[in-house]
C-alpha cells in the first residue's frame, strides 16, 4: 500500500478517536514531539523498525519519544499499540506528519518559517505572526530560523507561498542578469 494513502488513514483514524475523545490538543502535542524526535534523532525510525526489538520496548520509545519523562494519553498509548500490532512502525513518521496537517486544517492554523541572518527579537516575531494571522484569518505557528548564509534580509516561508528578500537572491539575481547580458552582446 502507497504511503501515503495508509498514513492518512491512520492519522484520519487517529484524529477522528481523539476528537471523540475530546483530547485532540493533547495528541496534537504528542505528535508533534514524536515528529521533532524523528527529525532530531534519526535512528529512532531504525530503532523502531528493528525486528529484534519487541513490541513493548518499541511501544516504550515511541512514548518517550512523544513524551520525555511525561506520561503519554492513553489514546496515544492505544494508537501507538494498534500501529505497532499492525507491524506499521515503519509508518509511524509519516503517520504523525500526517496528523499534524489534519489537526492545523481542523484547527485553522497555518505555518510560517522565517530565516533571518541574524537573531529577531520577540516584539517582531510577534508582529510578524499577528500581521500573517489577520491576513490568512488563521492562528499562527511561526519557527525562526537564524542563517548566516541568507548574508541579510529575510525569507519567509507560510504554508505553500515564499517570500524571497534575502540578500544573498538578490546577488544571484544581478549575477544572473550580467551573465544574461553578456551572453546576448557576444
Amino acid at each position: 500500500m502507497e504511503v501515503g494513502i495508509l498514513s492518512m488513514r491512520y492519522a484520519k483514524a487517529m484524529i477522528e478517536y481523539a476528537q471523540e475523545k475530546g483530547v485532540e490538543d493533547r495528541v496534537y502535542q504528542e505528535f508533534l514531539m514524536l515528529s521533532y524526535s524523528f527529525c532530531a534523532q534519526p535512528g529512532l525510525r531504525e530503532a523502531l523498525e528493528n525486528p529484534v526489538i519487541t513490541m513493548k520496548e518499541k511501544l516504550a520509545l515511541a512514548c518517550t519519544a512523544a513524551d520525555g519523562d511525561g506520561k503519554s494519553t492513553r489514546e496515544f498509548v492505544r494508537f501507538i499499540t494498534l500501529v505497532l500490532r499492525n507491524r506499521r512502525e515503519g509508518y509511524l513518521q509519516f503517520i504523525s506528519l500526517m496528523y499534524l496537517d489534519l489537526y492545523r486544517k481542523l484547527k485553522h492554523i497555518g505555518t510560517g518559517k522565517l530565516i533571518t541572518a541574524v537573531p529577531v527579537d520577540k516584539e517582531t516575531e510577534d508582529r510578524i505572526r499577528s500581521a500573517a494571522a489577520h491576513i490568512l484569518h488563521t492562528q499562527m505557528e511561526l519557527e525562526t530560523v537564524v542563517d548566516p548564509s541568507i548574508e541579510g534580509g529575510f525569507i519567509f516561508d507560510i504554508n505553500d507561498y515564499r517570500l524571497d528578500a534575502s540578500v544573498a537572491t538578490q546577488l544571484k539575481r544581478v549575477k544572473q542578469q550580467f551573465i544574461d547580458k553578456n551572453r546576448r552582446i557576444v
